[in-house]
């Protein structure tokens, strides 16, 4: 019986094939309709991919690290009161050995005053270990001057948006006025090492950099308010989170993963899904109302055809069989072609980049990318295969 299946089918493709190439004109406005279809949901799928990996890596490495270690409670009730959360200032050595971890980095928040001559304007800063957490700031672009790691001890990097309120530029010497731990004043003077820029404006507009040790002495306090992990691979986040979770009791540390603290790029995702899911749709749409189109045209043409093969046996069912057959090799051919076209021509507008204006809450453009997916391609295939059939 299988053997019988087998040779019908084949010979339904061998007819359905030679039907599609009978008529050149149309299967070419076909297979181009399918095509398009697939190169337009690869292009802007990519695009959109490639926006939102951006934006999580650039988030990532300019303010938060994948994990965040600080005392139970910080991130709740700590911003107003940073120091009864300290931490010790060295995370423990198995928990920083951990297969996966490029760097543990101290961090400790405070907030003050910044002078500049008469100019008096409000921070938020945060103390840094240069070193450490030169991998972290990867994706902190200086505008201006130079790094932390690069700078004298007692220099500061300043916001963009903050230097410019301040009428601060580089080597300017400025005032950091804060409170202590006890309620006291404590006061630095600093020299102006750069400015900086990031994915957030709002960020930019208010935060200053200093060497960890300078912000402890001007506040008075040992330790760190939080501790800063970064991995080799922003997909083993939730993995290693587990792993240190194991090794440090929750009684005395919370582990916070970027995703939870990434407000700007959650609202971003949200955002982006539902113009992408529209997208689909409307693409999809234009695909079906084609091809549909396509196929109505070609029945209507053949109807002295299909008469005549009914006249001499042939059932509905093979008429219409012969029909899915043609769907099929459409949808195969259209796909594939669309799939490598679309592989081909994302690599090339990588290459060439696609200028892009600052987006709202960021501080500048950028030069996008096509970032296809696995899944996308095999999204676009399918829709091609599907709509055809």
């Amino acid at each position: 019986m299988y053997p019988k299946v087998l040779i019908a089918f084949f010979v339904q493709l061998r007819l359905a094939s030679r039907n599609l190439f009978r008529q050149r004109r149309r299967t070419a406005l076909a297979l181009s309709t399918v095509a398009g279809g697939v190169i337009a949901l690869l292009l802007a799928g990519g695009f959109f991919n490639w926006v939102l990996v951006s934006i999580r890596e650039a988030t990532i490495l300019s303010q938060l690290g994948h994990l965040q270690i600080t005392r139970p409670g910080y991130f709740d009730k700590g911003i107003s009161s940073p120091y009864d959360y300290l931490l010790p200032a060295k995370i423990p050595a198995e928990a920083e050995n951990l297969d996966g971890v490029r760097t543990v980095a101290p961090r400790i928040a405070f907030t003050g005053l910044i002078s500049k001559g008469d100019q008096t304007i409000s921070f938020m800063g945060e103390g840094v270990d240069p070193v450490k957490e030169a991998p972290i700031a990867a994706a902190i672009t200086l505008t201006k001057g130079k790094d932390l790691a690069d700078s004298p001890h007692r220099s500061v990097i300043i916001g963009q948006g903050l230097a410019a309120n301040l009428g601060v530029d580089v080597g300017d010497t400025v005032v950091l006025l804060g409170s202590t731990v006890s309620g006291g004043l404590g006061a630095v003077e600093l020299k102006v090492a750069g400015l900086f820029a990031t994915v957030s404006k709002a960020y930019d507009d208010s935060s200053l950099r200093v060497p960890v040790d300078i912000a402890r002495d001007m506040i008075r306090v040992k330790g760190a308010t939080s501790w800063v992990v970064l991995l080799s691979d922003t997909a083993d986040t939730d993995a290693t989170m587990t792993a240190m979770r194991a090794l440090l009791p929750a009684s005395e540390f919370e582990i916070t993963p970027w995703y939870q603290l990434a407000d700007f790029y959650n609202k971003t995702v949200e955002l982006f899904s539902k113009q992408v899911g529209v997208i689909r749709a409307l693409i999809a749409l234009i695909v079906v109302l084609s091809i549909s189109n396509t196929l109505s045209m070609a029945v209507m043409e053949r109807t002295h055809e299909i008469g005549t093969s009914m006249a001499i046996g042939v059932r509905r069912r093979g008429i219409l069989t012969l029909f899915l057959a043609e769907g099929m090799l459409l949808g195969l051919l259209g796909g594939v072609i669309g799939v490598v076209l679309g592989l081909a021509l994302g690599e090339l507008i990588s290459f060439i980049g696609i200028p892009m204006p600052p987006p709202p809450g960021m501080a500048f453009g950028y030069m996008g990318q096509i970032r296809i997916s696995p899944g996308l391609t095999l999204d676009g295939f399918v829709l091609a295969f599907s709509t055809t059939l």
